[in-house]
Formats: C-alpha cells, structure tokens, sequence
C-alpha cells in the first residue's frame, strides 16, 4: 500500500550547519559546539504515516532462530577478547573511544593483522594518516598479512565501494569522526555526519555479517565526542584508558550485547607496539628488602579482575600557612576524607600542619572505596616514620565514623594477594572464605587498624611495648622530641586529679620550695591513669624481634 501524507503546515525551524544540532527559534551561538553565525533556518517536512508493508523475512520463534551465525571469533588479541566476551560476533560493531596518544590505531592495527588469514579478509581504512604512514607502523609493530588490505578515504561513498570490492570479514575505521558523506550538510565529525556514517556503517555491516571496528575520539571532558545516538546503535563501547607516561593500558567495557561490562583488559605499550598483560600486578609493586614508612599494599578490583597496588604516603612539615595536600592516582577528596578521620577518630593530630604527598606505584588509579584502609595506613605510617609489614595486604572501606567497612570481592583479593606471596591482611569483619596459609585480622574500625603499627611506636591508640601504653594524642617518640615534650616534661609540668586542684586553690601563698615540693608529691601519689582498652595488637610481629615477617 502506497504512503499516505498527510498535510501538515510547514513550521519554520532552525539547524546548525556545524554539528546538526536543531532547535525552534534562531540564535547566535551554537550551544551545542560552541560555533557563531551557523544556525540557519530551515523548513520542517510535512509529517508523514507509515502503512504496513510486505514484510522481508518470516518471524520464527526464538528456538528455531540459528544462533551458529553469531558465534564470536576471536581477534587473536587474548586480553581484547576477554572484554569481548571471548572474540568478535559477526555483524557486531564497536566504538572504541580513547585520548589522543593512548594507542588506539596500534592496538587496532595489530587487531587487523593478527584476525586476517586464509578465508578472512580484514579492510583497514585510515582518515587520519596515509597509507604510507600506516605501513610504517605496520612494519614497526610486525603486523603484515596478504589478507590485510589498507584504504586511506574520507569519503563514506568510497569506504561502502571498497566494501564491495575486498569483501572483508573485519573492517577497521580509523576514525568515525574523520569520515564524511557528501549529501549531509555539515563538517566531518559534527553530530550530523556522524549521525549518518556510523548509521550507513551499521547498516552495511548487519548486511554483510562483517564485524566493524570504530574508532572514537574523545573531548576534552573524557566523553565520546559525537551525537549520544553513537553510543546507543553501536552493539559493543570500549573504553581505552591510560596515562602516557604509564607503561599500563587499560580497555575497559562500557556497553557489550554479547558479555559482561565488569571485564578489563591490560595492555603494555613499548616501542614494538602493544601486547597483552596477563599478570599486570607487578607494574604497580616495588620489590624492596626492608619496609619503609608510607607505604601500604592494596587489593584493588578492575572489573573482575584483581590488581596489587601499592599506595605511597609523605608527610613533612610546611612551611606556609595552608598546608600542601597533592595526590598522583587518589582522588583528593578520599584522601582528605582520611586525613580527617585518623585526626578525629584516630586521635593522629600531627597531620593537620603538615605537607601531605600521597600517590600510587605505576601510574595505577585508585577510585574505589576498598583502598580506604591502605590510604589510611600509609598516612599513619608516614606521620609516625613507623613502616608497616612487608607481607601486609589492607582491605576495606573506612566510614566517617572510623568504622571499616565491607567490600565486594574480599575473597577475590585475598586469592590474589596469597597468590603473590602476602600472608598477612587486614580485612572488614566475616571476610569469608581465607586462602590456606594466609594470616587475616579483621578490624572494626580505624582505631584497630592502627595497631597493626609497631609496639612502642604506634600512631593511635595501643599498648606499649613495656605494657605502659596510655590513650596518646597519636603523636610518636620523635614527634614530640621534636616539640620539646618528653615525658619526663610532661610529668614535671602536669597536674593530676585532687592534687592539682589542691595546688591551684592555695594560691602565691606558698613559696617555690614548697610548690616544688607539693609537685613532687603529687606526681608520685597521683593515680593511674585510665587503662587502655582491652586490646591486643595483630600478632604480625616476630616476639624477639621487631622485623616484619
């Protein structure tokens, strides 16, 4: 049955020629990209219905439908197919979204290389470089293949005519945002020509059963630059993260209609190329002999796989009125959440004026709330110049209240952490099932944590190692040497109980000789002060020696 329009009155409307964006009254600036003088009025279509029409396939039910044809095969790259989901499906396509630099088009490239062979032919187009450049890298990163062919075009008409000519089972696009049709207004990469290329891509590759690979820039805010419809008629969005100055790349599942979205997978970056990571938590440890203060091992969760990092801590007095806070791989606003708990629930009041510098091993970021404690403890330990264990693992998430709480995946941590040689970790309360072999606390709050710190040293609240051990102020030995308090000063300037407030009621009546005296008596007849709570510290300690295991 033919279409029937309806007549509609055509209402005037306004487009942007640089991204598409629309809107119904005119303005000066583009709020969408920030462009001048490219709003231009343009007239709305009459509103059309659509009648039912001769249909192209028969509908079946779901278990008659094959599901051989959408078997995924894998890109010969072992740590980009655990994000997949065990390979590419075909018909699939994905964005792959990263910064400048990262290595998007080597990782691709050498993706290319490795899924061509006999029978499967895999397109790389190029907007971005020449195909000179590009053999360059090829030849650099070893990815050469008679099945391998390369296209430098712009033109979406051109890439859809090489399609038809190689008949590729992969096709490569490097990048979404660099290719143009010519029948829609607009510069390549605004929201229009985007809009249609990535739709005339999708199209052809359902069509063909070839699976496509995209490649998305991002702005400067980290988002995928481009319509949000990009993201939602792609079947797979990967995230390639990572420092330049880092040796570890991480790509990361955003969006994935063939597996889960909690998968990472690690890469290496080298002047040979990029490779897969399968044990990447030795990128983040520092292989010392001795423990030395400020430091403190974690377990962290990247998707579903466990990583060992290590958290760094550095405390020195300040010489200006507002102290330095400066964080590498930490967000500022945990740590400081740290800082203020060891002050007031951890009774650590030397942290206040002074320099804090604290940062991660290997260029690792640390966002979730499970590296609270080892944030926790490294600050202790630098503020105290205590180290903490070497075999030592910290687990949990510490509350504004000092408490510690539970995380997901303890068991998880824990395996790792064994399997790395720790045998020693403090975790939150029921952590569950505990390797064989493996030594675990579980604290309560932050109060209990600290005692992990050495006896006679420790930077909150726990026995001494000559049993005298009192509520402290968190301050150790060499801190208040440094302030001129020993504790023989403080017990010749102190008053306790009645004594003193005997001394204060007599007044200048009384000579400095009897003063000196009435002191004297009453730091020798004074009582005890208030027993510390019933507490043993961890038991992570040899007794005759004070070395970590």
């Amino acid at each position: 049955m033919p279409t029937r329009t309806k007549s509609a009155k055509e209402r005037p409307s306004y487009r942007c020629t640089e991204c598409g964006w629309q809107t119904a009254k005119w303005l000066g600036r583009c709020p969408e990209c920030q462009a001048w003088g490219t709003i231009e009025e343009y007239g709305t279509p009459a509103v059309r219905t659509t009648a039912p029409g001769r249909v192209t396939t028969s509908a079946l039910p779901i278990a008659q439908v094959d599901g051989r044809q959408a078997t995924a095969r894998s890109t010969g790259v072992p740590e980009l197919d655990r994000v997949l989901g065990g390979g590419l499906v075909p018909g699939a396509v994905v964005l792959l979204a990263g910064e400048p630099g990262v290595g998007k088009s080597t990782l691709l490239l050498d993706v290319a290389a490795k899924a061509a062979g006999p029978g499967h032919r895999t397109l790389y187009v190029t907007g971005e470089e020449s195909a000179s450049q590009v053999r360059l890298r090829a030849d650099r990163i070893d990815a050469l293949d008679d099945e391998l062919y390369l296209a430098a075009e712009t033109d979406l008409s051109a890439v859809l005519g090489h399609l038809d000519a190689v008949k590729p089972s992969l096709l490569v696009v490097d990048s979404v945002q660099t290719v143009a049709s010519p029948e829609i207004d607009g510069a390549p990469g605004g929201m229009a020509q985007v809009r249609e290329v990535a739709g005339a891509l999708i199209r052809a590759s359902k069509e063909r059963g070839m699976a496509t690979l995209l490649v998305g820039h991002v702005t400067k805010d980290g988002a995928i630059a481009g319509p949000r419809l990009l993201e939602h008629l792609v079947d797979v969005v990967l995230s390639f993260e990572g420092d330049r100055h880092a040796r570890l790349r991480l790509v990361r599942g955003v969006k994935n209609r063939f597996g889960a979205t909690d998968e990472v997978g690690c890469f290496e970056l080298h002047d040979e190329g990029i490779t897969g990571v399968t044990d990447p938590s030795g990128l983040f440890l520092t292989r010392r002999d001795e423990p030395v203060p400020g430091t403190c091992l974690t377990v962290t969760l990247e998707g579903r796989r466990p990583l060992v990092a290590e958290v760094q801590a550095l405390t020195v007095d300040s010489q200006i009125p507002s102290p330095r806070r400066t964080t590498s791989g930490l967000e500022t606003s945990r740590v400081s959440m740290m800082l203020a708990v060891l002050e007031q629930r951890g009774r650590i009041s030397a942290l206040g004026k002074r320099d804090i510098y604290s940062a991660t091993v290997g260029g690792v970021k640390l966002s979730e709330p499970a590296a609270d404690l080892a944030i926790a403890l490294a600050l202790a330990s630098a503020a105290s110049d205590t180290p903490l264990p070497k075999n030592l693992v910290a687990i949990g998430e510490v509350g504004l209240a000092g408490e510690v709480r539970r995380v997901t995946g303890v068991q998880r941590r824990l395996a790792e952490a064994h399997r790395l040689g720790f045998t020693h970790a403090l975790v939150p309360a029921d952590p569950g099932r505990i390797p064989a072999g493996m030594r675990v606390t579980e604290v309560a709050d932050i109060s209990d944590a600290l005692l992990v710190l050495p006896r006679g040293r420790s930077a909150g609240r726990g026995k001494r190692a000559d049993g005298q051990g009192t509520e402290g102020e968190g301050r150790t030995e060499a801190g208040r040497r440094a302030e001129g308090r020993t504790d023989e000063g403080r017990r010749a300037e102190g008053r306790t109980g009645t004594a003193a407030r005997t001394s204060a009621g007599r007044g200048e009546a009384r000579t400095s000789t009897a003063r000196r005296t009435a002191r004297a008596s009453s730091a020798k007849d004074a009582p005890a002060a208030p027993a510390p709570r019933e507490e043993e510290a961890p038991d992570l300690w040899e007794e005759d020696s004070a070395a970590p295991f």
